[in-house]
């Protein structure tokens, strides 16, 4: 008799627990291929995981049980409580009878201002990353204004029924028209891509495209296509609003502003005074914590993990600075993924309150190229759009190896928490 034979099969009740728990997860950001691995640690269970379904399965009885999303996206902060909930219950150091209450708490997390979060934050995340890729200071302060637009339309058109679905057109076009306006108004031509699509920054689909690519390389086709499709429909229609508005305001591109985040931008035009001057290269760190500011803020992090944002998103930057002249825009974002994921992983096993999930994604979406893909696909590029597809791959192998080393090198795992104390007027159990 085997070890799996003398486990307790799975009951129904704990099925449905295990599969609220990988709906959870899945609501947070995490591939299916991590949902699968952590509910099948966490009891006598197989897991099937689709990009909103869990089928969980008694390994002895074959019974199943189907839990499916309904469909909401939960906050940065949210998401972090959810993976460490996920940690305590693989390590044993949570019964599944207590689940369901954490799992409640988890979506009972509110935001105090969420609309003007979402919009301030839109408004940083455009003007931070404008700074970074060191656009002309008139590019940075309009890319600021047309953001916290793009924050607000978003939110307007995300409480339209069908709004979603044209949202990524729609934002392109009336943030390209904005931004053209403004250029022929004060004669500044040609604009660098990267003030076209800074204030749209917010809405491309980076991370999900590279959650595609893990979940394809995890041999989960269904579910990796689904979303690597969903995530190429979503910069095609920005790239369709994006040229859309270009030729409705005459707006003149420059073709051969394409750049990575870590390559040094080229130096301003001589004839260049005023606000269309370069900002110094120093400045790049300083957009950095402004765009991590952005995120934090449009995603709800909070404050802890938004300062824990920030220094990350800046180590991230720094080590990509340092790597890209000497590997290569891709090696050196798929070597940096490799070291800030094994980083993640090692904070996680010091102490849950820094769950690896929430430590690693602000520098995940840093790393990922896909504004870089869409200026790509903006302006023609094919040599941009082969190094974006390029560098998507290299972070999926770098986040694949690290996770092949943390997953088996053996390390100090965090104590479980004490119990917390019941609150007045709840049963005791």
């Amino acid at each position: 008799m085997g070890p799996e034979d003398r486990q307790p099969a799975a009951g129904a009740a704990d099925r449905r627990v295990l599969g609220e728990l990988g709906v959870l997860m899945l609501e947070a950001g995490a591939s299916v291929g991590e949902v699968r691995r952590s509910l099948e640690r966490s009891g006598p269970v197989t897991a099937s995981v689709l990009a909103g379904t869990v089928v969980v399965t008694d390994r002895r009885g074959g019974a199943s049980t189907l839990v499916a999303s309904a469909g909401d996206d939960l906050t940065f902060e949210q998401a972090a409580h959810a993976s460490r909930l996920a940690r305590l219950v693989e390590a044993g150091a949570l019964g599944l009878g207590q689940v369901p209450d954490r799992i409640a708490a988890v979506r009972a997390v509110r935001r105090r201002f969420p609309r003007t979060e979402q919009v301030v934050g839109s408004a940083l995340v455009a003007g931070g990353l404008a700074l970074v890729t060191r656009c002309p200071w008139w590019a940075v302060l309009v890319a600021l204004v047309v953001g916290a637009g793009v924050g607000t339309l978003a939110r307007l058109l995300g409480r339209l029924e069908g709004g979603a679905a044209v949202l990524p057109f729609v934002v392109a076009l009336a943030s390209t028209l904005a931004v053209g306006a403004v250029a022929a108004a004060a004669s500044w031509e040609p604009i660098p891509l990267f003030a076209v699509c800074a204030p749209i920054a917010i809405l491309v689909p980076g991370a999900l495209i590279t959650n595609a690519l893990l979940d394809l390389t995890a041999a989960d086709v269904v579910t990796g296509s689904g979303r690597l499709v969903y995530g190429l429909l979503v910069l095609a229609l920005m790239a369709l609003g994006i040229f859309a508005g270009a030729h409705l305001t005459g707006l003149a591109i420059d073709p051969a502003s394409v750049a990575l985040v870590g390559q040094t931008a080229g130096p301003a035009p001589v004839d260049a005074v005023g606000w269309e001057q370069l900002p110094p290269v120093w400045s790049a760190w300083v957009g950095v914590a402004v765009l991590a500011a952005g995120v934090s803020l449009a995603f709800g992090s909070g404050a802890r993990l938004g300062a824990v944002s920030v220094v990350v998103m800046t180590a991230t930057f720094t080590l990509l600075r340092a790597l890209t002249p000497a590997v290569g825009e891709a090696a050196a974002a798929g070597a940096a993924a490799a070291v800030l994921f094994l980083v993640a992983r090692w904070g996680e096993r010091r102490t849950l309150a820094l769950p690896a999930a929430a430590t690693f994604q602000p520098a995940f979406l840093l790393l990922v190229p896909g504004t870089v893909g869409l200026v790509a696909l903006t302006g023609t590029d094919s040599r941009a759009l082969t190094t974006s597809l390029i560098t998507f791959a290299a972070i999926c192998l770098g986040v694949k190896l690290a996770a092949l080393v943390a997953d088996n090198v053996p390390g100090r795992r965090p104590a479980a928490p004490p119990p917390s104390p019941p609150q007045e007027g709840s049963p005791r159990r």
